[in-house]
């Protein structure tokens, strides 16, 4: 494994189920690896809030044996209060891992090139590759393999659609992206992920119809409307998705055992309905989980 983990396209397909395999055995085993990164320090730095990131990552790194240092933003302002070299430059003569959660991804990018110690990319606003991994994982325990399955993402193209798209590729998943225009993932992001699936013979397709692209869809997949940073484009934004709400009617068009996924936080009755996140097709807490089993691995293999 590289020493960072930025994105999902850091890693090959196999390294990913190697990933997999460890962080299996960690959640059925976790007594196992209590001691593996004892004494070791990981700095969390926090530009966006969060639940599952922080709750994942802090209580991962001490059942790992080590500890994390939050840093928040009235603490640490990354390239404004310090820049992002004197703050990589300080944080590696003091900790053994780094894991940011951020808006531009060019900081995670330079916080890895000026640091000596692991980065871990914990979200940008172009790639969520930890969300990814946990998906993946919970897609494998749930129907018991990936090559083949079609995934539907249905909603904004954001960091979310982008990593599992890089995901699907490096995996031989099919990945469906069903948007209204104007919202569509970026150019290089579904150039860069066609291009690593003609290696494992996966799809990535783009659509405007969310019945046409659930049909036949193994996993049916959504987020948020408006991401942190857009609250201001909300309302209009409603407009524009309300077609691409994930509903009883929607999954009706997927395969009869189609899962439902979504990364969390839900806006409950805007992309989704009550009657399909709480239904039993729902694995969304399971998903959220396994955010604490995979990082846990990526740590581990970064780390010890």
């Amino acid at each position: 494994m590289k020493k960072d983990f930025l994105s999902v396209r850091d890693l090959s397909g196999e390294e990913i189920l190697e990933t997999f395999r460890l962080a299996s055995d960690m959640k059925a085993h976790p007594d196992k690896y209590a001691s593996a990164l004892r004494g070791k320090a990981l700095a969390m730095i926090f530009e966006k809030p969060s639940l599952r990131t922080r709750v994942t990552f802090d209580v991962g790194i001490q059942q790992l044996g080590g500890y994390s240092i939050p840093l928040l933003p009235m603490e640490i302002s990354v390239g404004k209060r310090e820049s992002v070299y004197d703050v990589a430059k300080n944080l590696e003569r003091m900790v053994q891992g780094i894991m940011i959660r951020t808006f531009a991804h060019q900081i995670v990018l330079d916080l890895a090139t000026y640091a000596s110690v692991p980065v871990i990319n914990a979200l940008t606003d172009y790639s969520h590759p930890c969300q990814a991994m946990a998906d993946f994982f919970t897609i494998q325990e749930v129907k018991g393999r990936l090559r083949g399955l079609k995934i539907c993402f249905v909603g904004d193209g954001n960091n979310v659609a982008h990593s599992l798209m890089f995901a699907g590729a490096r995996l031989g998943a099919h990945i469906t992206v069903a948007c209204p225009s104007g919202f569509e993932p970026d150019p290089i992001a579904v150039q860069q992920a066609s291009q690593d699936a003609e290696l494992t013979s996966a799809k990535i397709e783009v659509l405007r119809d969310p019945l046409q692209a659930v049909k036949n869809a193994d996993v049916v997949y959504t987020d948020v409307w408006a991401s942190m940073g857009q609250e201001s484009e909300a309302e209009a934004r409603k407009l524009s998705f309300r077609p691409y709400q994930v509903n009883k009617e929607l999954m009706a068009k997927a395969k009869g055992d189609a899962i439902f996924m979504h990364c969390l936080p839900a806006h409950r009755g805007d992309e989704v309905t009550d009657e399909v996140i709480d239904s039993s097709s729902s694995v969304v807490f399971q998903e959220a989980e396994n955010r604490l089993h995979t990082q846990k691995a990526l740590m581990y293999q970064l780390m010890k």
